[in-house]
C-alpha cells in the first residue's frame, strides 16, 4: 500500500512538538508526563523564546507539484520510501510503500546547503517531518505550523543526530532509521511501536554551537 504525506497532519494525526517524540526514551517519556499536567503551554513559549531571538525563516506549507520527481528512493527490507525534498516555497513529500523497513540507518543529502558544517554538539534550527514506515503515517511536523524547531543534537534520538551532524547548514536531508537508532521500545504517545523505522525529511535552518 502506497500512502503519500505532503508536510502536514495525515487524516487524524496531530503534528506533535519534536522536544517530546525525539528527545531519548525516558526523558521523552518524563515530558509526556508533564505535558499531562498542563505544561505544554511552558514548553510552548519557551521554544517561541528561543526560536523568536534568533529570527529564523519559517518553514513552507505549500505542497509540492503533483508530478515533482522523488529526490530519493529506497528500497527497504520491506517496502520503499520516495522522498521529495522540500524547497525555500514547498513542503516535502514522503511517500511509503508499507510496511516500510530498514535494517540499517540510512541517510541521504537531498540538496546540499552553502553554510558552516554541524558539529555533532551543535543546537540546531530545522524544519522537519516525521513519517512511520509501518503505516505511512506522519506523526510529527514543523511544516504545518511554519516554524522551525530548535534542540541540541545531544538530546535527540541517534538517528536523527546521525542525519544532522556533518551536513551543512541549508542542507535539504533525509533519513530512514532503523529502531535501534530511533525507539527501540516503541513510543505510544506518538504511535510509534517496537521495531519501527522512522523516516524523516528536514532542513537545517541554523546553527548555534
Amino acid at each position: 500500500m502506497r500512502l503519500t504525506v505532503r508536510g502536514r497532519p495525515f487524516g487524524s494525526v496531530t503534528a506533535v512538538n519534536i522536544r517530546r517524540f525525539l528527545l531519548p526514551v525516558a526523558v521523552a517519556s518524563l515530558t509526556i508526563g508533564l505535558a499531562a499536567c498542563g505544561s505544554d503551554s511552558d514548553s510552548d513559549s519557551a521554544a517561541s523564546t528561543s526560536t523568536s531571538s534568533t529570527s529564523t525563516p519559517s518553514c513552507p506549507s505549500a505542497a509540492p507539484a503533483a508530478d515533482a520527481k522523488p529526490d530519493w528512493t529506497l528500497r527497504g527490507t520491506t517496502g520503499s520510501v520516495d522522498v521529495v525534498a522540500s524547497t525555500s516555497t514547498t513542503a516535502p513529500a514522503v511517500t511509503v510503500t508499507t510496511p516500510f523497513a530498514v535494517d540499517q540507518t540510512q541517510v541521504h543529502t537531498l540538496r546540499e546547503g552553502s553554510g558552516e558544517v554541524v558539529p555533532d554538539t551543535a543546537t540546531v534550527s530545522v524544519c522537519y517531518v516525521g513519517v512511520n514506515g509501518r503505516d505511512g503515517k506522519q506523526f510529527d511536523t514543523s511544516y504545518s505550523g511554519g516554524t522551525p524547531a530548535q534542540f541540541p543534537l545531544g538530546q535527540v534520538v541517534v538517528g536523527f543526530k546521525k542525519a544532522i551532524a556533518g551536513q551543512k547548514v541549508g542542507s535539504s536531508v533525509a533519513v530512514a532509521m532503523n529502531p535501534e537508532d530511533g525507539y527501540p521500545n516503541g513510543n505510544p504517545a506518538a504511535g510509534i511501536n517496537k521495531g519501527d523505522t522512522l523516516v524523516f525529511e528536514l532542513t537545517i535552518v541554523s546553527v548555534d554551537g
